[in-house]
């Protein structure tokens, strides 16, 4: 018995563990959980495990990501993961891919191939599409995420509890494009518009101006959209004058070109949306930036103190923002750790970064980072695209969402604060993943085990007193729209089968037997209903409809659930003769759909009388009669609170057929 393995067979068992070494294993994510997840898993004594991770390592990985050093910066995760993981046990096959798992050769066969999926990913789109894998695949899962100091690890078996998609997520938050571009009122809107409207209008791609039909769809102010279009004809010259060779002192033509994107978005356009009065009768007005001004230290905003800046865009201060500016790189460290000559001592203090940036600290931090930016476009570089460990795009950002910031009144933000914010950081806590880790691998135990009694949602709260919190497995969701569906796989070549080949495949009606309605999707395509047939005799290559992708039939009555066909090549070695379609035995059988339960009444206040017991005949007993109302009078039996009633509802009951109503041309007589 190796010494390796000792304590893990103590603990499992010898059955058990000799089970692991045979488990086929996949492990999505090679980040801040995979790295932990990856040391257990291979410590435990798994035996056969495939990594995939899409991502490159960065510097700012580093700190948490124990399995990469600064040597491997810009290599695969996966691939140096394994490389380094495989040192922990030489008994271990690691299998590294560096790529996608939404790729189409990772379909539900592929899934299918494995024994356990363990998801580490931190990524919405990539974890909804591996839960529906491994349902389609009946292949167990353990989903996982961390947040800070909190975390959660999820058990997720076909049928038996609920999957990712059972608790509705909430959505990513979207603000409407003209507050973004007209109308900021927070840090986060200027910080936006920095990271995803000026640098790719300065240094992506030209854009087609379809972001502005879609708001102009939306009903969104027509002036303001207006004035967006002819903003963006604008940007053309500032976009070509960072572009085009510098002409004599390379220096400044570089602070001309960053003078000229200044003057432009914190000038010009500032006072174009100053000239739309309507906009700014219930909101404050920006006020424009003077580049001049604020390098002469003489720019005044008028407010009281604001806006993470000096109010008075530190006027005390004479520093130049062309003189700093002008050694790249190098000024800005210094400009960060509160070295500039337009700093004062207060603004000085504390950690690079986290340093509080007066007006004219942002001028020259705006003016080093465009000078860097348009050097790269120069050397080559197509387009430039924000990435938080990118400084370049990083300082830009900053200095442009705080120049925003000051001339709209808004509180700035730090270099940090930035970082952060734009970047979408989840703070990530090497200790949080550990125990994650941890905890994910107990829960892989269950399953093997098949331990199903034993499994947990496990969460890991911000509680001294009760750190971790597990809860037992929920059923699946009745109405979840996707552990509920009907799953199953056709193998076939979809440049020679159709879509109807496929749909009456699955359905199998007999000719004598009336077919059902349904409607075809992919995705949220449609592709047919009952109304529109086009696309029937089309081949499934043509639709786009291929490998690892799912058809979806639909019944169109709503009675049955809804079919999940995914899409799987043919054998190796298939007969090119034979038919290009292998249909599933047996056929799927959808169940009938579980219809939502009728709200029911509120319930009535319990009476305080004792129930009969089941078996005494509870005796009907009369209503109460009303009193006898003359015949003579012909009056409607009401009672007051009906009347009272009526008459909140705008109806006037009268007390018999003689009774007059006031002439009133608000009453209508109905009868």
């Amino acid at each position: 018995m190796s010494g390796r393995s000792l304590h893990a067979k103590a603990i499992l068992g010898q059955e058990l563990f000799s089970r692991l070494s045979q488990t086929k294993v996949l492990l999505v994510g090679a980040g801040g959980i995979g790295c932990e997840l990856l040391k257990n898993v291979v410590l435990t004594g798994f035996g056969d495990i495939t990594l995939l991770d899409l991502d490159t390592i960065d510097l700012s990985n580093l700190n948490r990501q124990f399995l990469f050093r600064k040597k491997d910066i810009k290599q695969s995760k996966a691939l140096v993961a394994a490389k380094t993981a495989s040192a922990f046990n030489p008994n271990v096959k690691i299998t590294p891919i560096h790529a996608n798992i939404k790729e189409p050769q990772f379909d539900v066969a592929w899934f299918r191939g494995f024994d356990l999926v363990l998801n580490a990913l931190d990524n919405l789109d990539a974890r909804r599409h591996v839960n529906k894998m491994c349902i389609a695949a009946n292949v167990p899962l353990v989903e996982s995420g961390t947040a800070g100091y909190l975390g959660q690890v999820q058990p997720i078996l076909k049928d038996r509890a609920e999957c990712f998609d059972c608790v509705p997520k909430p959505t990513v938050k979207t603000f409407p494009v003209c507050t973004i571009r007209s109308t900021p009122s927070q840090p986060i809107h200027c910080i936006v518009w920095a990271k995803s409207y000026l640098i790719p209008q300065l240094f992506g791609e030209e854009e087609d101006g379809g972001e502005l039909d879609e708001a102009e769809k939306q009903g969104e102010n027509a002036k303001e959209i207006a004035a967006l279009r002819k903003e963006a004809q604008a940007f053309k010259a500032v976009r070509a004058a960072l572009r085009s060779p510098p002409a004599g002192d390379a220096s400044s033509s570089d602070s001309s070109a960053a003078k000229m994107v200044f003057s432009k978005v914190f000038h010009a356009d500032i006072l174009n949306l100053l000239s739309m009065a309507d906009m700014w009768r219930s909101r404050a007005p920006p006020t424009p930036l003077d580049f001049d001004k604020i390098c002469e230290g003489t720019f005044s905003l008028n407010r009281p103190q604001q806006n993470g800046v000096h109010a008075n865009g530190s006027a005390a201060s004479n520093g130049k923002p062309g003189q700093a500016s002008g050694s790249g790189s190098a000024s800005t460290e210094k400009l960060l750790n509160g070295s500039s000559s337009s700093s004062g001592s207060a603004s000085g203090a504390g950690l690079k970064d986290q340093r509080e940036l007066s007006l004219q600290d942002n001028l020259e931090l705006f003016i080093a980072s465009t000078e860097r930016l348009a050097a790269r476009l120069r050397a080559g570089e197509e387009t430039i695209s924000f990435d938080k460990d990118d400084d370049d795009t990083l300082d830009f950002v900053t200095a442009a969402a705080n120049l925003r910031s000051a001339a709209y009144g808004i509180p700035g933000k730090s270099r940090w604060e930035v970082k952060e914010m734009a970047g979408n950081i989840i703070p990530a806590i090497a200790t949080t993943n550990a125990i994650i880790a941890g905890l994910i691998v107990l829960q892989a135990l269950h399953l093997l085990r098949r331990s199903y009694n034993a499994l947990r949602n496990v969460h890991v709260q911000f509680k001294p007193s009760m750190p971790l919190s597990a809860i037992a497995m929920c059923p699946p969701n009745s109405f979840c729209g996707v552990c509920r569906d009907t799953y199953t796989e056709v193998q076939c070549d979809p440049a020679r089968v159709t879509l109807r080949e496929v749909v009456d495949g699955i359905l199998g009606a007999d000719e004598d037997e009336e077919k059902r309605e349904v409607s075809v999707y992919e995705d949220k395509r449609v592709l047919s209903d009952p109304d529109w047939d086009d696309n029937n005799e089309r081949t499934l290559e043509s639709l786009n409809v291929t490998r690892g992708k799912f058809l979806s039939i639909v019944d169109e009555e709503g009675e049955y659930a809804t079919i999940q066909v995914a899409i799987g090549v043919l054998p190796p070695n298939y007969p090119v003769d034979a038919p290009a379609l292998i249909l599933p035995s047996p056929l799927p059988k959808p169940p009938k759909k579980v219809k939502p339960r009728a709200p029911t009444p509120s319930t009535p206040v319990s009476s305080k009388k004792r129930r009969l017991p089941d078996d005494i005949e509870e005796i009907e007993t009369p209503a109460a009669k009303r009193s006898r109302i003359a015949a003579d009078t012909g009056a409607a039996p009401f009672t007051p609170s009906k009347k009272r009633r009526l008459e909140e509802d705008g109806l006037i009951m009268l007390d018999n057929a003689e009774e007059k109503v006031e002439e009133d041309p608000d009453v209508i007589e109905i009868d």
